[in-house]
């Protein structure tokens, strides 16, 4: 069946509701107010159906119309999405890449990976986006970085495992808890103070690796935790691969636990576009595997991947 209904109609329909009137929608698709009422009023017209209804002074989408909208916006994104795809298709190299890397993947290992894309393309801008739990589901979801690695999938956007990181609880080795002589609980732990990491999403619902205790800090950065750590001022989970030069060199210690002493979290890599994905983005996404696969401990732990 031929469609009566034209794109730039439906996207008149999402700005009226978006923007929260004719005269504000027509502003923002930098047309007449006439045009934009026409192109709505055309909808209702073939369709046979009531978009809007006054209640009081305002006009609200009626039922066939909040229909209506929910399918029409999607149909828009996936139109500027299908452009965008071909685009990047058309391309030869994009300018400009952007990620976003939840915090736990070690920063040695991303940065490594970036400078060894860097010398195949050093022409490139990369954005990085150093996130923390939601926020990296938000930038995915909202469509704001080209790839991104996540430790959950958001709904209708599939990822490829990656890796499994392994976490201990970590402090500094003349810290009073490694002075106790003896397998740690969790009532130690509550007796001194957690480093956690916040989330980045707008919601900030959630922390880093959290436990019920009133000595807290609160930080932004992984780099900030762990230096805290190092000074010894506190404790803190971290992934084995993360913390891997400060165990070597002693400013950190694994904590001699009994009982909860070791953590996983499964990563996953994410083409946000998959299906229209860039040269550069897919040669980015086979570095990271690559270095993965040479660099880490947590790969050689888990090479079969895990249900989401």
């Amino acid at each position: 069946m031929t469609p009566r209904i034209g794109l730039e109609q439906w996207r008149a329909l999402v700005a009226v509701v978006d923007a929260g009137g004719y005269a504000q929608a027509a502003e923002s698709l930098h047309k007449s107010q006439s045009t934009v009422t026409w192109a709505v009023q055309k909808i209702e017209a073939q369709l046979g159906v009531k978009i809007f209804e006054i209640k009081g002074r305002k006009a609200v989408l009626t039922d066939p119309g909040q229909v209506l909208y929910r399918r029409a916006r999607q149909l828009v994104e996936d139109a500027a999405l299908l452009e965008q795809g071909a685009r990047s298709m058309a391309a030869d190299w994009k300018p400009v890449l952007s990620l976003a890397v939840e915090i736990i993947f070690p920063t040695w290992l991303l940065l490594e990976c970036l400078a060894r894309f860097a010398e195949e393309r050093p022409q490139t801008h990369i954005e990085l986006y150093e996130t923390v739990l939601d926020g990296t589901k938000e930038m995915l979801v909202q469509r704001r970085v080209d790839l991104a690695i996540c430790s959950s999938l958001p709904g209708g956007i599939a990822g490829d495992f990656l890796m499994r990181m392994r976490f201990v609880a970590a402090a500094h080795p003349d810290h009073p808890l490694h002075r106790l002589g003896r397998p740690l609980t969790y009532a130690d732990l509550r007796r001194h103070r957690h480093l956690v990491i916040r989330d980045t999403g707008t919601q900030r619902t959630r922390d880093v690796e959290s436990i019920e205790t009133e000595l807290r800090w609160t930080v932004s950065n992984k780099a900030t935790s762990i230096r805290a750590a190092s000074m010894g001022v506190g404790f803190a989970w971290y992934s084995q691969d993360a913390i891997r030069a400060e165990l070597e060199e002693g400013t950190l210690k694994a904590l001699p636990m009994g009982e909860g002493g070791e953590r996983f979290a499964d990563l996953y890599l994410v083409l946000a576009n998959r299906d229209y994905a860039s040269r550069d983005e897919r040669r980015l996404a086979e570095v990271i595997r690559e270095g993965v696969a040479r660099g880490c401990v947590g790969h050689a732990e888990s090479t079969t991947a895990p249900s989401p």
